[in-house]
């Protein structure tokens, strides 16, 4: 990751007293799709302004390059770089999908046949060429939303910043939005995503941090975050008693379920934790039957780094 595609130092901000970015450090390689969750109010939002020059760094603030180039003194190349889907759709209802897209095409500043050309291959790729006439006020939500992406590709950007894409879309145009985030970023394409639905975190995210008191409070994997909360643990079932009873001996550490015949081990899931386990059933000459695999998920996650109640567990973070 010697080139990132984006990378911030100590980035800051604030609005009178209210501290709402308090030293955020970012490095994002490029081809990737980075996840910024985070409650409401957390300063998500305020992230992606910073990064794509809506707004400016906060005093104290350390250096941030986008792209390759500094959010300082070469906005304007970071801007070329970049592509922006805010929370609240771009598209104007009044016109034609078509004329929107077309109209992007002039702000890029391409000629009148290559933008013909972009905005076709576009609405093709995003299924939108038998709507293109109809005006965009009577497209659905999912179709606005993808039309919104659409517009934003025009300019053929190598970092996108989606904010929120999927808030308010039913679960098959959400499903639709995924498959074309994969597919961007398949192309090489560079995805900075804020959301609030941990399952698209899950599903799209090859690095997840959680923004919370306006610090980091833990980035990592999804299974690497899965493992900071405590509550994972192997299921062990038996189809024979005495089996059952051999293991129970084996692994006196264990939470027995006479009824189902299933031993309940606290683990953390890795790879190390599982061959522990298995040695020592090894060395008692007993095999299980099933062997279950339970970590929390993300909302666990979310919820135990998020309380207000619970100081953020920042030196249990995986960074």
């Amino acid at each position: 990751m010697t080139n990132p595609a984006i990378a911030a130092g100590g980035l800051r901000k604030s609005y009178g007293d209210k501290v709402v970015l308090d030293g955020i450090d970012l490095r994002i390689p490029a081809g990737t799709v980075f996840a910024l969750l985070g409650p409401n109010g957390a300063g998500k939002t305020t992230v992606v302004k910073i990064l794509s020059t809506l707004i400016p760094p906060g005093e104290g603030s350390g250096p941030i390059g986008v792209g390759g180039h500094d959010l300082a003194t070469e906005p304007q190349a970071v801007r070329a770089a970049i592509g922006v889907t805010g929370q609240f759709s771009a598209v104007d209802g009044l016109i034609t999908g078509e004329e929107n897209m077309l109209l992007m095409a002039d702000l890029h500043h391409l000629s009148k046949a290559e933008g013909r050309r972009v905005v076709a291959e576009l609405l093709a790729r995003f299924d939108l060429t038998e709507a293109a006439g109809k005006p965009a006020s009577t497209y659905s939500g999912g179709m606005k939303r993808r039309l919104d992406i659409a517009m934003t590709l025009v300019g053929n950007p190598r970092i996108i910043f989606l904010d929120e894409p999927t808030t308010g879309l039913d679960p098959r145009s959400r499903h639709t939005m995924w498959g074309i985030i994969r597919g961007l970023v398949a192309e090489g394409v560079t995805v900075f995503l804020t959301t609030q639905y941990l399952e698209e975190a899950d599903e799209l995210a090859d690095r997840i941090a959680v923004l919370h008191r306006g610090r980091i409070a833990a980035e990592g994997s999804a299974d690497e975050l899965k493992r900071i909360v405590p509550g994972g643990h192997v299921r062990l079932r038996f189809t024979g008693p005495d089996a059952y009873r051999a293991a129970a001996l084996a692994l006196a550490d264990a939470t027995p379920d006479d009824e189902s015949l299933a031993l309940h081990l606290p683990s953390d899931g890795t790879q190390r934790a599982l061959r522990a386990i298995l040695d020592r059933l090894d060395a008692a000459g007993v095999e299980a039957d099933e062997l279950t695999v339970h970590t929390p998920d993300l909302d666990d996650v979310f919820f135990a780094l998020t309380d207000a109640a619970v100081p953020a567990p920042a030196e249990e973070a995986v960074r």
